[in-house]
């Protein structure tokens, strides 16, 4: 792991969706959020709720974190192992802050 400390907001996106914290997990993103998963679009935060519902707390997701890099001033590529009853796999999503909450993530 780098010595690049997490911002709150994806550590929160890391231990809400540990903990099963729906309320918690959506507040991490802005209202205006944008979240790509492979191609799938979710807007706002009904969006991330929704996208929560049916692949991350939704299905008991767990992310274990492997990683994280810096590559702009509010953009993050975080690696995590994620495991549960859904995805299982290792992999980097891509983080965009915005006033210290999450605007954008990629998953790719």
């Amino acid at each position: 792991m780098t010595d690049i400390e997490i911002p709150p907001a994806i550590r929160t996106f890391i231990h809400a969706t540990n903990e099963g914290d729906a309320a918690a997990f959506v507040a991490a993103f802005t209202p205006d959020a944008y979240l790509n998963d492979w191609g799938r679009e979710f807007h706002g935060r009904d969006g991330v709720s929704s996208w929560n519902g049916t692949d991350n707390i939704g299905v008991q997701a767990h992310f274990a974190l492997k990683g994280v890099d810096k590559s702009s001033e509010d953009t993050y590529v975080v690696t995590l192992t994620v495991s549960g009853n859904g995805y299982n796999g290792t992999g980097p999503m891509t983080f965009v802050l915005k006033d210290g909450l999450i605007a954008s993530l990629r998953i790719s």
